[in-house]
């Protein structure tokens, strides 16, 4: 976690930002990951009730 944090500092803070101000029922998520070649893939979700308690464990292990 350490090593992950010192690599990309903003993420963390940007999930912390996230989960307080906007990560709730009914939020979109969306995720992109482009390649070095400049290929790009997109995926997006939307929040449900059921995905809170999943999203409040993932943030417990960044915690630690």
């Amino acid at each position: 976690k350490e090593q992950f944090d010192s690599n990309h500092p903003k993420f963390h803070r940007f999930m912390k930002a996230a989960s307080k101000n906007a990560l709730r029922e009914g939020s979109v998520i969306e995720i992109s990951v482009t390649s070095p070649e400049g290929k790009e893939i997109c995926s997006n979700l939307k929040v449900q009730k059921s995905d809170i308690e999943l999203f409040e464990s993932l943030q417990e292990l960044l915690r630690h």
